[in-house]
Formats: structure tokens, sequence, C-alpha cells
């Protein structure tokens, strides 16, 4: 009998946190009322998975996606990446990273395979990045149109982006800047792809890459291409700080080593 009532008082507990959870995505659809039916659901399934419990107001707000922040029972914050339905303009700026990359060569054609593809080579880039040791977002889960990751501040504030707040030592971040462009090509086999000041963020001084969709890998016919226009970026950044940055020429030979 005692089993009993052990495993029935569990079972009220369970289902009361479930009710909790699809009360809050409730609460949410009706505040915000942005969210598709499909991207409701997999917010449900994030909820009810226990992944995080509360999603809160919009951190970021992009073409591609909005980012809103999230916290967990015990309070733990996270970054949860909501990819919109892309126009045609971005529709064919997307597929100029995605094509050539044998993980996503049989992506279907349509508007929700690709955005559903876009979320997912995110994903799979920042998980490349953070194994090779790059600072950036660690990746949670991803699941349809939506991407969960480490949240990147404290308290629902986010870390500034290093063109809205630069850094003390510009000559520090950028060494850092640049030993992870070349560990993203010697370990992850990555290209950046769109890599500038928008794309850090500072914390505590300490660079963050974001925005990892368009990466590529080594063997996209644009990758070099691409690797060329980040570090112009980068070093034109540094440079307008004052930082004694090396000619494109010496970057290039330090990241690739050829």
């Amino acid at each position: 009998m005692k089993d009993y009532e052990k495993r029935m008082r569990k079972l009220e507990k369970k289902l009361s946190r479930r009710e909790k959870r699809t009360k809050s995505m409730e609460d949410l659809k009706i505040s915000e009322g942005v969210f598709d039916r499909s991207t409701l659901f997999i917010l449900y399934w994030f909820v009810n998975k226990g992944i995080f419990e509360t999603l809160h107001g919009i951190i970021s707000t992009g073409k591609e996606a909005n980012v809103y922040w999230a916290t967990d029972e015990r309070g733990k914050e996270y970054a949860v990446k909501i990819y919109k339905s892309a126009t045609s303009e971005f529709k064919k700026t997307m597929w100029m990273y995605i094509y050539g990359d044998p993980r996503f060569k049989s992506v279907k054609k349509t508007m929700r395979a690709l955005i559903v593809a876009w979320a997912e080579k995110e994903y799979k880039n920042l998980r490349r990045a953070y194994e090779a040791g790059v600072r950036v977002p660690k990746p949670i889960a991803v699941r349809g149109n939506v991407l969960v990751m480490e949240f990147i501040g404290k308290d629902g504030v986010p870390a500034p982006i290093m063109r809205e707040s630069p850094p003390e030592n510009p000559e520090r971040v950028f060494n850092i800047l640049l030993e992870y462009v070349k560990r993203l090509y010697k370990f992850a086999n990555l290209v950046h792809g769109d890599l500038s000041e928008y794309n850090v963020l500072l914390w505590n001084e300490n660079p963050v890459l974001i925005d990892m969709a368009q990466s590529v890998v080594l063997n996209h016919p644009l990758s070099q291409e691409f690797l060329m226009r980040d570090l112009k970026n980068l070093l034109k950044y540094f440079k307008n700080l004052g930082v004694n940055v090396p000619v494109l020429e010496e970057a290039y030979k330090y990241v690739t080593g050829e």
C-alpha cells in the first residue's frame, strides 16, 4: 500500500510539472503571438523533455532568426534561436552556403526543409567549433527550426557584440580571434564564412563567435574565398582600433599553414 501511495504521489508531481510547463507555453503563445503551429509544437517538445522550462522575452532579432532567453527549473539560462521562414532573396543566400556541403547534399528544395537544414547546420558547426576549442555558445539541442544553446550573458542580459562594445585590449582579442580562425580551419575543418565585429560577442573581455549557420567545410567550393573575407574583416576592424595587424597574406599563412 505504501509503495502504491508513493507511486501515485510521484505521478501527481510529474503531471503537475507537465501542467505547469504547458501553462507557461500557453502564456507564451498568447503574449508573443509570433509562432506558427509547427514551432509551438517544437517548443512544447523541448519543455516536456525538460531542456528548458520557461521561454522569456526576446533578446535579439534578425532577418533569419529571433533569439529568446530561456531558463530551466534550476534557473540555468539558455538561448533559444528560432529560425524564420526565409525570403526568396535569403533563400538564394542560404543555398550558397549549403551547396557543396556533403552533410546536406540530400536536402529538399522546399522552404521548410531549407530552414530545418539551416538550423541543423548551425548546431553541427557549433559542435565542431566547440570540440575544437573555439569559444562559441555550447550547442544543447536542435529540433526542426529551433536551436537551443548556451546563453552568453547573465540574468537575461546578453553579452554585447564587439561592434557595440570594442575590447579594452584589442591586441589581445585580435590574437585570440586569429587563433580561433586557425582552430576552426585546422581542427574543425570549417571556415566561419561571415566573421566580423557583428558576429563576435565580448564576455568578460573574451571573444565568443556566434552565427555559424553559414560556416562551411573546407571542401566547399567557396571556402577559401570566405576565409579571405573573414580575415580581411578582422584585419580592417582591429587596424582601425590601432592594432599592428599582419598583412593579409601573413594572416592567411598563419591560419592555413600554406
